[in-house]
């Protein structure tokens, strides 16, 4: 049969990225245990394309999924994935970005109760022929924050908010990336309190007052994310975002930042 894809393209356009989004398949991804947790992945894949190649192979991006999907994967694999994508496709460059959700073991303060906190991630991979992965691990952490100016205002109480900080991490070559449940752990200590699943009434009153006791502002809770990465062996890169959504607004409180370690 007649290759179109391989067919000359005379406009002179080479492509950044062409391939597939949207790839619903089960990944294995692998764990602090050494194991691996199954999970629904959303995938995008792409690779550079050529500018003398009329279209590349779409059909090779799937087949290459399938026969990673029953493998636990971390960043070492990914970089096989590129490398298979690049050969196989006879391209300069590849990408893959792969969101999910992972779960995290909880254990309630006092009760001891167990669950499993979820939690929205994504690795994201960039390759060129001869050159190293280039990795970033995304998480999206959940927080309580108290406000302090509510309680130092306040006759009794003080509001709080749920909020979520969006932290995506990149380290050098000699560095491994920190693990998921690790980053997390790290990130929710950042914050007034953690968040649990499960709170019999004595947790309850324990992350109360916990919080009453740690009142931080977003900006608070941003800045000691940002001190808490600093402090990573190996990291290049990171940025956070952090919205807390707050309880007596109609619109949440924001803050960013973003920075460079070489």
């Amino acid at each position: 049969m007649k290759d179109v894809q391989n067919s000359i393209d005379n406009r002179g356009i080479a492509i950044q990225k062409v391939g597939v989004r949207d790839v619903h398949i089960p990944l294995q991804i692998k764990t602090k245990e050494g194991n691996y947790q199954q999970v629904l992945a959303n995938i995008s894949f792409t690779i550079s394309l050529p500018m003398e190649y009329k279209g590349t192979h779409m059909s090779r991006f799937q087949e290459i999924l399938n026969a990673w999907s029953s493998q636990p994967i971390a960043e070492q694999e990914m970089a096989e994935i590129l490398r298979e994508a690049m050969e196989r496709l006879q391209a300069e460059a590849a990408d893959i970005h792969i969101e999910f959700k992972y779960f995290v073991d909880r254990i309630a303060p006092v009760s001891k109760g167990k669950s499993v906190l979820d939690v929205d991630c994504f690795f994201d991979g960039h390759m060129e022929k001869g050159k190293q992965l280039q990795f970033i691990l995304g998480v999206k952490v959940p927080y309580t924050s108290l406000c302090p100016c509510s309680k130092e205002i306040s006759a009794y109480g003080a509001h709080n908010q749920r909020g979520i900080m969006d932290v995506r991490v990149q380290f050098d070559d000699q560095h491994e990336c920190i693990l998921i449940e690790d980053l997390v752990l790290l990130m929710e200590q950042q914050a007034s309190c953690q968040v649990y699943p499960l709170l019999k009434r004595e947790d309850e009153k324990f992350v109360t007052e916990r919080a009453y006791d740690n009142p931080k502002f977003v900006e608070d809770i941003l800045r000691d994310g940002v001190l808490a990465l600093r402090e990573l062996a190996g990291i290049k890169w990171f940025a956070i975002d952090c919205d807390n959504f707050e309880s007596i607004h109609n619109h949440s409180a924001y803050a960013s930042h973003e920075e460079y370690l070489e």
